[in-house]
């Protein structure tokens, strides 16, 4: 295993205990503790996690993490959630993705489509759409090259998206507060907020470990989701708090 591939799922162990010991990540992942040790001294170093004596636990402001990881991360509940968004998607529709993690579990779903316009600021969601080799048209914003979310931010790429109007708008965020909105860590999320300007519905997909956690900088209100997608570990109340705001809610997976 990769060592960004045993980060990833050391994150994945800590949203489910919230704190552990060395000793119960060497024997859960089968490895060493020079190993393990070299792993969180890494995650400490990006801010994901907290040392402790002898132990861990999770950042749970742990800020913006590498494209790479965070594909990693919850991968199966992403990978739920996006095809049930590729569902939402109609040949003939113009859509814009943005570069996070979850979206990008969709593209493997957009093989089946040949007549639809898909704009990104993700230079991965690209490579993959390039790869499916089909008549799909692809546009790309422009901007300064963020290496952390391998996407384009800037005045350019936000004054290119001001030139267009999509039928769809998918979207992800590092957390969902019921007050605070759809926010994230990413310091240049003006880009984001530019997308949903030109959307005519936002369709927001995010697991639910995301809930209740509020980032610095807020994308949009929840007023401005359409649909949002989530997992089963979604509380009932949460459901219930999004739907009287008049989204769409749905569950990939049942309880």
């Amino acid at each position: 295993m990769k060592p960004v591939q045993r980060q990833a799922q050391i994150l994945d162990y800590l949203q489910d205990k919230g704190r552990t010991t060395v000793e119960e990540l060497i024997a859960h992942f089968n490895t060493t503790g020079t190993t393990i040790r070299k792993d969180l001294a890494r995650l400490q170093q990006e801010g994901a996690v907290i040392r402790t004596y002898g132990g861990v636990m999770l950042n749970r402001d742990e800020g913006d993490q590498p494209i790479d990881r965070k594909t990693l991360i919850n991968i199966e509940k992403k990978k739920r959630i996006a095809a049930l968004a590729a569902g939402l998607i109609h040949e003939g529709d113009s859509l814009i993705f943005d570069a996070g993690s979850t979206v990008l579990q969709m593209v493997p779903h957009l093989a089946r489509f040949n007549n639809i316009t898909v704009m990104t600021n993700s230079l991965g969601i690209v490579n993959e759409l390039v790869e499916l080799n089909n008549d799909q048209v692809i546009l790309m914003p422009g901007g300064t090259y963020r290496s952390t979310s391998a996407s384009f931010h800037g005045s350019l790429a936000e004054s290119a998206f001001s030139h267009f109007s999509f039928d769809t708008l998918f979207i992800g965020a590092d957390g969902v507060e019921i007050t605070a909105g759809v926010t994230t860590f990413n310091e240049v999320f003006a880009v984001s907020q530019a997308m949903c300007r030109a959307a005519k519905k936002i369709v927001l997909l995010i697991d639910s470990s995301k809930f209740g956690r509020r980032s610095p900088n807020v994308v949009c209100s929840l007023d401005a989701v359409d649909v949002l997608i989530t997992d089963s570990e979604v509380a009932d109340e949460t459901v219930a708090q999004l739907r009287e705001k008049g989204i769409q809610v749905i569950i990939a997976g049942e309880k």
